[in-house]
């Protein structure tokens, strides 16, 4: 098992193991509001916490008439901020919980959200649509439902094989999301480079910058779906992580089991890649980050994971786009923090993951 921060601090600490890791469970579940609040009122136009509470009360409770003279802290903080900030909180918590879930699926600490060709096809599916110059709401379907395409492609390539068929789908995934990015980089060798071609690259590098209002509902509506249905698998999840012939002395069918989760994880990846662009790290390093503070319980790990996931990509944006007069890349971002944070867990976690 996971040793946890808490195991560290044993000495030094009256509680018990069970005990700290409830405390790190809530601290980590009550982390992204505050946060998200905090962040609303960070930018040029610097707004006060409790502003930005009452601007979000006002949205709810009596929005101002349209025809009024503008709010100039409401406009910023309900039709500018709001959206990005709730784009961030969704996407960081839906490549958290996926790839949370693929590492216990397949019992491995390196996979995580991408391992299926996703994020390559939806990556492809934005450059085809930048390419001929398509609008942004073209650019997120072609994204999203290239995503699904290249998924769908790994499973139909791997049934025709009849061994190991979860270990033949990702290997064929891994083939899949190979493919995809050689296409795309046909595309960005015939894209003009003063016109596509950098926003070819800016959009592969992940960012926020673009997104409104009505990009959330399909975001808002697939995220909430996904994670009900992670939750609603969190023991089964505890049972498959412990291997097939148990999950099927157990009475699970762990083949069936593990396709449902593929594809929950696949709609929600692709969704969080339409909308945000690539962003790496999040799957891979937030649900080491969450066992190192919860434990490896699902019961608990998929909320924390949720959580931690949606306030570390929340608090990455937050600073890509305040740190500097020109906003940095948020895949340029994870990579330069989920790094040596990666690092830090595996230091943290000398007796290894199983």
């Amino acid at each position: 098992m996971i040793r946890t921060l808490g195991q560290r601090m044993a000495v030094r600490l009256p509680f018990s193991v069970q005990q700290r890791q409830l405390v790190f469970y809530w601290l980590v579940l009550l982390a992204p509001l505050p946060l998200a609040i905090y962040a609303i009122g960070l930018g040029r136009y610097e707004i006060a916490p409790g502003e930005v509470i009452d601007a979000l009360v006002r949205m709810v409770v009596d929005p101002p008439d349209a025809a009024a003279a503008p709010d100039i802290v409401y406009n910023v903080v309900t039709r500018i901020r709001l959206p990005r900030i709730t784009a961030s909180l969704l996407i960081g918590a839906n490549l958290a919980v996926t790839g949370v879930a693929f590492q216990g699926i397949f019992r491995n600490p390196l996979v995580d959200s991408n391992i299926l060709g996703v994020t390559s096809g939806a990556g492809f599916g934005a450059a085809l649509m930048l390419l001929i110059s398509a609008g942004a709401g073209m650019v997120q379907l072609s994204a999203f439902g290239f995503g699904l395409l290249a998924v769908f492609l790994a499973y139909t390539v791997s049934r025709l094989y009849y061994s190991a068929p979860l270990l033949v789908l990702t290997l064929v995934g891994i083939l899949i999301g190979s493919f995809f990015g050689s296409l795309t980089s046909v595309l960005k060798y015939i894209a003009d480079p003063l016109d596509s071609l950098p926003a070819i690259t800016y959009w592969l590098m992940g960012s926020l910058a673009d997104v409104t209002m009505s990009d959330i509902p399909l975001l808002l509506i697939i995220s909430v779906v996904g994670m009900a249905f992670m939750w609603a698998v969190r023991w089964r999840l505890n049972v498959l992580s412990l291997g097939d012939h148990e999950a099927q002395a157990l009475g699970l069918n762990p083949t069936r089991l593990k396709l449902m989760i593929i594809l929950f994880s696949t709609l929600m990846t692709s969704v969080a890649v339409s909308v945000g662009g690539v962003i790496g790290w999040v799957g891979l390093v937030i649900p080491h980050a969450a066992r190192t503070l919860v434990g490896p319980d699902h019961q608990r790990l998929i909320p924390a994971t949720m959580a931690l996931g949606a306030s570390f990509l929340l608090v990455i944006d937050t600073l890509a786009r305040t740190l500097w007069s020109t906003e940095v890349p948020l895949g340029v971002f994870t990579g330069l923090v989920g790094v040596p944070l990666l690092l830090a867990i595996l230091r943290i976690n000398k007796t290894g993951w199983k």
